[in-house]
């Protein structure tokens, strides 16, 4: 599937999610807000996670790697979004345009396998804790993190090779806030019908392989729970379920966006609105709030800094 360094063109042209002046001047003041409380959010968990004793597990090591991970997400396509608000010709360089889709496909990937190994972990302390300690050791941890990192690369690698030798010599407008996969490999000037079917099916083999060992590990949970005293049950359902929320957030969208795409132009920006700033947004909110141990953490660190 060689076709050559054969792009004429230098940039894209983003049509963005509105035209009207009004509503992109509030839309930018909303999203410039939503864009800090998503950086900061993420960040206090991260900077929780490693400074309190009592959050040195698995779990909350795992949930640090996904905070850093949809800080990652977002600040991929909402800075350029929210500066595009204010620009009357919203341009993408080429080389800025594929970047826009290696991270996006590489988040992607690597967030549905840190969501697998977030469900394994909660697999092993529910259903057998007395090998909890063995099984989740710091070296398996830290590979189980560094595969999903891994997998993450390779996935977008495997996409990006074929979509940047793909010979861009006419139209140059996308109708997004960002480089869509979908969108941008519809501007190239050959068939690429086979292409969109070959990166649907990458996509979904990724998708599809992590929805299965997700339902898998849940399934066994849910089992295990409802043999269980009433208890125990209760918190394991309870970290269950905001599991099971940040999966759904996130898979949802991302099923539509990359592995089934719907091709309504405004079902399609509401979905990446939502991928790309909600999901990122929600999963502190969730993890915080649905979570004892990090509500104690945050009045630790509230009371040190008072009487520091």
């Amino acid at each position: 599937m060689d076709y050559g360094n054969q792009s004429a063109v230098s940039d894209f042209v983003l049509l963005g999610l509105f035209h009207a002046w009004n509503i992109q001047v509030l839309l930018f003041s909303i999203f410039s807000i939503l864009y800090l409380i998503i950086v900061s959010g993420n960040i206090v968990i991260v900077i929780l996670i490693i400074t309190d004793p009592h959050l040195h597990s698995p779990m909350y090591f795992f949930l640090a790697n996904l905070s850093f991970v949809d800080m990652w997400l977002s600040s991929n396509t909402t800075p350029k979004m929210i500066t595009d608000f204010l620009r009357k010709n919203k341009t993408i360089s080429f080389g800025g345009c594929m970047c826009q889709i290696f991270f996006a496909q590489c988040i992607a990937a690597l967030e549905m396998v840190l969501l697998v190994v977030m469900a394994f972990d909660r697999y092993v302390a529910i259903c057998k804790p007395l090998h909890y300690t063995t099984i989740m050791s710091l070296q398996k941890c830290t590979g189980l993190v560094v595969t999903a990192w891994t997998i993450g690369f390779v996935h977008a690698l495997s996409q990006i090779v074929f979509i940047v030798q793909l010979p861009f010599c006419g139209p140059r407008e996308i109708d997004s806030f960002f480089c869509d996969r979908p969108l941008v490999i519809k501007l190239a000037c050959m068939d690429h019908h086979n292409l969109e079917i070959f990166l649907n099916v990458n996509c979904g083999f990724v998708a599809i392989t992590s929805f299965i060992f997700l339902l898998i590990s849940y399934t066994y949970i849910l089992l295990t729970v409802c043999k269980s005293s009433k208890a125990g049950a209760s918190k394991a359902l309870s970290t269950c379920t905001a599991h099971i929320t940040v999966v759904v957030l996130f898979f949802g969208p991302c099923i539509f966006l990359y592995v089934w795409p719907l091709s309504i132009t405004w079902v399609d920006k509401f979905l990446a609105v939502f991928y790309s700033v909600f999901t990122p947004l929600l999963n502190p909110i969730i993890y915080t709030l649905r979570n004892k141990e990090m509500r104690n953490a945050m009045k630790r660190c509230r009371s040190y800094s008072m009487y520091s």
